[in-house]
Parts: structure tokens; sequence; C-alpha cells
């Protein structure tokens, strides 16, 4: 997470309305139906929407390899993954070779900072409407302090594990799914901001909402910061943690790399656990990290991804 907390909104002017896309019914019943009503002359039938598909839910153990991975990684490379070491490539290496594994879309996006390349890990799930996009991310670098493993290895992880649910469950989504892992946040969200910068008029309008997740996993008392913009993002998050008594603190735009789609008139969504005592140190390690935390943001993440996927 980026230390300031910079509470942009999104530019003046309005965003082009377009049409949410509709659960898909099913073709062959509402032929049938067609076709009983035109021998017995009454009213054809609406065919019945398919049932709501019910999110997976995961456990420790399927999310937590990937924040020890993230660990070993920072441990055998000077200890962080910051932007422009090894340390960060090899951590953006071990996330892409999961994704295309599982049969994701995967590209990396090129920037500069400081004389050094980096690069923005995008992932896009084959299927959905392209003129209506669910984009969700995480950075992924650390500062150089220390290995980042809450910040934002944590939401980094999460992220993972809901992408991998995407792919294990085969989900067909009404709207198109990309994920991405942004390098060079703790610089000032250079990353989220040079890909957003590098799109067109037309692309950034497709996306309908983006969700971001930093730091998923805070130890003791975590705060569940929900970010307040995207009215079905902040309903989806406030909902899942109602539900488990978890109560929640709506936040606005500022802080992490949603801050760069909300600038561009983007509606952005995501929450956060809050600080913890080994904030950008190196005690930031795979010990700072609590499980049951970081599984509870997981399964928060994927029950919303699952529920703006189908366009509810």
């Amino acid at each position: 997470m980026h230390p300031t907390s910079t509470p942009g909104r999104r530019p003046a002017g309005l965003r082009s309305v377009r049409p949410r896309p509709s659960l898909r019914l099913g073709g062959a019943a509402a032929l049938l139906g067609l076709c009983a009503a035109l021998v017995t002359g009454a009213p054809p039938a609406l065919a019945e929407a398919p049932a709501a598909v019910t999110p997976p839910v995961v456990t420790a153990d399927q999310v937590m390899p990937h924040l020890e991975a993230l660990q070993r990684i920072a441990d055998r490379n000077g200890g962080n993954r910051a932007h422009g070491t090894q340390g960060y490539r090899e951590s953006v290496a071990h996330v892409k070779a999961a994704l295309d594994a599982a049969g994701f879309r995967t590209a990396l996006h090129r920037f500069t900072h400081d004389g050094t390349t980096g690069h923005n890990l995008v992932a896009d799930w084959p299927g959905g409407d392209p003129e209506h996009v669910v984009f969700a991310g995480a950075h992924l670098d650390s500062v150089e302090a220390g290995p980042g493993i809450n910040d934002n290895g944590s939401g980094s992880a999460a992220l993972l594990a809901t992408a991998l649910e995407v792919a294990k469950s085969d989900l067909a989504p009404d709207r198109h799914l990309r994920f991405a892992w942004w390098g060079a946040e703790e610089a000032g969200m250079v990353g989220s901001s040079a890909y957003v910068g590098d799109l067109s008029a037309a692309e950034r309008d497709r996306i309908d909402v983006y969700l971001n997740m930093d730091m998923a996993g805070t130890k003791g008392d975590p705060k569940w910061l929900v970010v307040e913009d995207d009215p079905a993002a902040a309903e989806a998050f406030n909902g899942y943690f109602a539900a488990r008594n978890l109560s929640t603190i709506g936040i606005g735009i500022g802080g992490s790399d949603h801050v760069s789609f909300g600038d561009a008139g983007i509606p952005v969504g995501g929450f956060a656990t809050g600080l913890d005592d080994c904030y950008h140190q190196a005690c930031d390690r795979i010990e700072n990290v609590d499980p049951a935390t970081e599984t509870t943001s997981t399964n928060a993440f994927i029950s919303t991804v699952w529920q703006l996927a189908a366009g509810s």
C-alpha cells in the first residue's frame, strides 16, 4: 500500500452509459415454449433463467502456499521484492506460471520508473462480453525495506487464488474477467497509472468496474476498509462481511491502485484490512499474516467477483 492516501475523485464529465449484460436464458427451452404456443394457442411461457452459480469457498491451504512462495523469493533475493529487482521479476514469473497453467491469456505490460523497466502482469479469462469487463487487481511489489508479505503479497495471493478458482470452476461469466498484478505501486501507483494511461478511451469505457485488494491478511484486529464508490461492489463486499458479523468501515478513493482507475472515470471497489506494526518494515514476513483473515479476504473477493461477473 502506498503511504500517501490521496482522496482522488474521478474528473468531471459524464461516462457513457451502456446496457448491462443480462443473465443468459436457455435458448432450447425458449424455442420449445414458442412451439407449444403455436400448437395450443396458449401464450408462450418465459424460459427460466439458470440458477445463480454459487461461488466456491477456499481454505487457508489454498491461499497461504502462494504467500510462502513469495517469502522464499524474497529470502533468496536480498530480502525484498521491490520494483526493478530480481525478487520482483521472480514474483511475476511465479504468478504468471500459475495463470498460464490454468488457461488464462497472460501478457506483460511494460513501463519505466527511475530509469528501470518494470512490468504489470495482466491475465484475461476467455469468454464473457468484452464490452463489459470486471477488472480485479493487486500490487505485487514490496518496499525495499522488506519482503512485503502482508503489503501486498497478501492481496496478490488472494487475487491469484480467486483467478485459479475461476479456472477450476470453468466459470462462464456474462462479463469478461480480467486480473492484474501491478508493479511499482510503492513508488506511487506507477505501474497501474501507466497501464490506465496507455488505454484508449474506448478501452477504458469497456471496464464496468475495477476491484482492488491491498493488505488482506492483517493480524490482530483487522479493519475491513471497504471502498465506497461503485454501489454494486460496495454492496457485495459489505454484505459478505455483514453476513459473518464482521464490521466494515467505508472509505473513499485513495491509497492504492484503484486511484489510477478512479481518476480515469472508472467505477472502483475493493477493500483492505488495515495497517500493522510491520508496515513497510523488514518484519513484514509470512509470520506477519493471519491465515484466517487472509482466507476470509480471499473468499470475500471470490464472492464479489462471482456476483459482478454475472452482471448482478
